[in-house]
């Protein structure tokens, strides 16, 4: 690592969100993450808890999750995901789902849903995908026109109160393995300190400046420092687990390749085998019953010819058969 990026060395966004950004003090830097990703001026109201992002001394290191309330009444997720999960989309949208029925009461109007934000940075390879960054949303689109459907403004005031992107919950998915490009706009920004951990003395994307500052890597006390590279351990040794599981299923998925390959060619080598022990038999029964057959007419040929009194060097000459053989033919003998 060069000088410089070791004085830009920030803390990890996943130990900051857990240790620091849940202070009001650090909010500036939260605010502006998710004014990035959203799109929109993000305020920060109240960092809020629930069962799913509370803070315990046996939570999972390659799971981190901060839900914060905005200025709108709107819940946003963030989550960090080191190593792949089994479920993994299903899991987020439990999340979103849980934390709507949160944040309503039973017998309150539908009016007081609230939407919610789901964002998750992803540390591990996830579907097929060029870009490091998606987003998703629930819309109708027409099965035969594929128009997306509108919500008029009459039907706002009548039916709804709010349009459809107003309501239903955003996903973004930030794959931060996939970025490997030269960071020009807020967003590579942010996705270059995600996967690097470093931010540039001149940064103008919004949160990032205020990160430099605070998350710091050498502003920490000795202890801190200690208890962060602890952490980076933890998840180095998560990722090695992972990596070994990787490596053992595919070694064990090739030996059992290699049985269930010579299985199968030993059944069709014998398969095989059979058909081509069946077909020679064939070709040498028809040849040495042709050979038989052959002799069987050369040796009437010649009982003939010695009934007629023909000379044996004749009939040896007619026949091919030897004298001997001839000798030996009585002149009644079936051949």
């Amino acid at each position: 690592m060069k000088i410089d990026e070791v004085r830009d060395k920030c803390i990890r966004f996943d130990w900051a969100i857990k240790r620091l950004l849940r202070q009001k003090a650090n909010f500036d830097v939260l605010e502006g993450f998710l004014t990035v990703f959203i799109g929109e001026k993000i305020t920060i109201v109240e960092i809020l808890e629930s069962e799913g992002n509370q803070s315990r001394s046996d939570d999972k290191f390659n799971r981190v999750d901060i839900k914060a309330k905005n200025d709108k009444g709107e819940i946003i997720i963030i989550e960090v995901q080191n190593t792949r999960e089994l479920y993994f989309l299903e899991r987020i949208l439990y999340g979103v789902a849980k934390a709507i029925t949160e944040h309503i009461q039973l017998g309150d109007r539908y009016e007081k849903v609230k939407k919610v934000y789901s964002i998750s940075i992803l540390y591990f390879d996830l579907g097929k995908g060029t870009d490091f960054l998606y987003h998703g949303q629930n819309r109708f689109i027409g099965v035969h026109t594929h128009d997306c459907l509108q919500i008029k403004e009459k039907e706002k005031n009548a039916l709804v109160s709010r349009a459809p992107e107003e309501i239903f919950p955003e996903y973004i998915l930030i794959r931060v393995n996939e970025f490997n490009k030269v960071a020009v706009t807020p967003i590579e920004e942010w996705v270059q300190y995600l996967k690097e951990g470093v931010i540039s003395p001149d940064t103008q994307a919004p949160g990032l400046g205020e990160a430099r500052k605070k998350l710091s890597y050498y502003s920490m006390t000795k202890q801190e420092r200690m208890a962060y590279d602890e952490h980076l351990n933890n998840i180095a040794i998560e990722l090695g687990i992972v990596d070994a599981a990787k490596l053992e299923g595919l070694m064990e998925g090739h030996k059992e390749g290699h049985k269930e390959g010579l299985a199968k060619g030993r059944e069709e080598g014998l398969a095989k085998g059979r058909e081509e022990g069946l077909l020679r038999g064939r070709e040498e029964g028809l040849a040495e019953g042709r050979a038989e057959g052959e002799m069987n007419k050369g040796l009437e040929i010649a009982r003939q010819m010695k009934a007629e009194g023909l000379p044996l060097e004749m009939i040896a000459r007619c026949t091919g058969l030897s004298m001997e053989q001839i000798k030996d033919l009585k002149s009644g003998e079936k051949a």
